[in-house]
């Protein structure tokens, strides 16, 4: 299968081993993956924000980038996607041929565990928790559900599903795991107190059910979760399930 991907801008900017290890993933699993270069900003921010036509703007590139492509757009980010599949129909509302062209590309855009899950079948992949070696304990960690994956995409499932294919780990649940972490894009900039507060919660949680590290699929969660981590002294990793998707593990 060809598919291409959408690799988002925190993952482009913070994170590109992620963006790396997607593709990796995917050739692993058959697919051809192009990478469009003209593709930058879903629009999100500025949507999010209350500045729908700057918003729109930035959408009508990513209709431009991905237009003429035929097939399935992968990222490893739920939240863009749900940007693309729900509020794209929005901001082209008053324009048939945008319009038309934006609701074609939100059929056809995938968060990486939804399309591993439902569009290739496959429920497990294999995996190695980083740095772990057969004979030794699993690693207990705490899966963080994105909210727009969850919640925008009814997609809590899959995740779940390929982290338990991975050796060398073990989920714990921690209380209201389905909580948000407070990043929440530029309410994380807004009510930095509030979203301070959201992810001390979200960490000392993980902790009391034991958890080691936080495995989600959200970039923008997983930096604000790690970010306090670090700032607290905390003894936990943070990870984005494709990198314990990696056959030996990620380095």
């Amino acid at each position: 299968m060809r598919v291409s991907l959408f690799v988002t801008c925190l993952v482009d900017l913070v994170y590109p081993e992620v963006g790396e290890r997607t593709v990796a993933l995917l050739e692993r699993l058959g697919c051809e993956v192009d990478f469009p270069p003209g593709q930058t900003c879903c629009g999100q921010p500025a949507f999010n924000s209350g500045y729908p036509d700057d918003a729109r703007r930035v959408a009508e590139r990513f209709l431009v980038a991905f237009g003429e492509i035929e097939g399935p757009i992968v990222a490893p980010f739920g939240s863009c996607v749900h940007m693309v599949r729900h509020h794209y129909p929005r901001l082209f509302a008053e324009e048939p041929e945008r319009l038309a062209l934006a609701r074609d590309l939100g059929a056809r855009t995938f968060d990486l565990p939804g399309f591993v899950a439902g569009e290739l079948g496959r429920s497990a992949v294999g995996g190695r928790y980083p740095d772990w070696a057969p004979g030794r304990e699993p690693v207990p960690v705490a899966y963080h559900q994105e909210c727009h994956l969850l919640r925008g995409l009814n997609g809590g499932a899959a995740p779940l599903a390929l982290l338990a294919g991975v050796e060398g780990c073990t989920v714990v649940e921690p209380a209201h795991g389905d909580l948000c972490c407070g990043f929440g894009g530029t309410f994380s900039v807004k009510l930095p107190a509030v979203s301070e507060a959201m992810a001390d919660e979200k960490l000392d949680r993980a902790l009391a059910a034991g958890a080691r590290a936080i495995v989600s699929t959200d970039v923008g969660c997983l930096m604000h979760l790690e970010g306090r981590a670090r700032r607290r002294g905390l003894p936990l990793r943070v990870h984005h399930l494709v990198d314990l998707l990696e056959p030996n593990g990620a380095l």
